[in-house]
């Protein structure tokens, strides 16, 4: 996976963003912060795991023949991966956002995990990174010196859930592009 570029990508949407929306000068790290924990709450939602009280515990990984506007059926894609890509965006405007050198993408990358993972095991995956996310919050909210590590390790856990979730890098990057490419249209749209 081409972290470096995916940095650059996401820097040139956000920069867009910030001048079209008129935002020069705001802190948005908060509302980066909301929107991360936001996706990874409906990521969760689409893994359904943690959902012992229904039948219906398996991940979303098709979307459902929807009817368009014109009365042609079409088929989606993976809401599973899209809501995971739609966490690494905000992920990927954090780290901009701080400093964090997309030259440095190496102490990004995820540690082992092991694949028989029960879904106790799993859903403490899910627990890591909103941990994770709230240490990277304080490190900000506090002006800590250290929220480059905090973020690093927010990185990895992120990194691990993808491979929980099975995604491979090629996947992921794929996901990233094509959300990327949706949301300068989406801007371009008036969104």
């Amino acid at each position: 996976m081409n972290l470096e570029k995916m940095f650059e990508m996401q820097k040139a949407l956000d920069e867009r963003i910030i001048k079209e929306k008129g935002l020069e000068g705001q802190d948005l790290l908060p509302n980066l912060i909301l929107a991360l924990q936001v996706e990874l709450a409906e990521c969760a939602n689409e893994w359904r795991g943690f959902k012992h009280w229904s039948n219906d515990r398996e991940p979303r990984t098709k979307h459902p023949l929807e009817v368009s506007p014109n009365g042609a059926f079409r088929k989606g894609g993976n809401p599973l991966l899209e809501e995971y890509v739609d966490c690494l965006h905000f992920i990927l405007s954090i780290g901009n956002r701080i400093g964090y050198s997309n030259k440095n993408t190496k102490k990004l990358e995820g540690g082992t995990l092991r694949s028989n993972l029960d879904v106790a095991d799993q859903v403490g995956v899910f627990s890591d990174v909103f941990e994770a996310i709230v240490m990277v919050r304080e490190d900000i909210s506090l002006s800590r010196l250290g929220p480059k590590a905090s973020y690093a390790l927010l990185f990895r856990r992120f990194n691990n859930l993808g491979k929980m979730l099975g995604f491979t890098p090629e996947q992921i990057e794929s996901a990233y592009m094509d959300k990327n490419a949706v949301n300068h249209q989406r801007q371009q749209e008036g969104y």
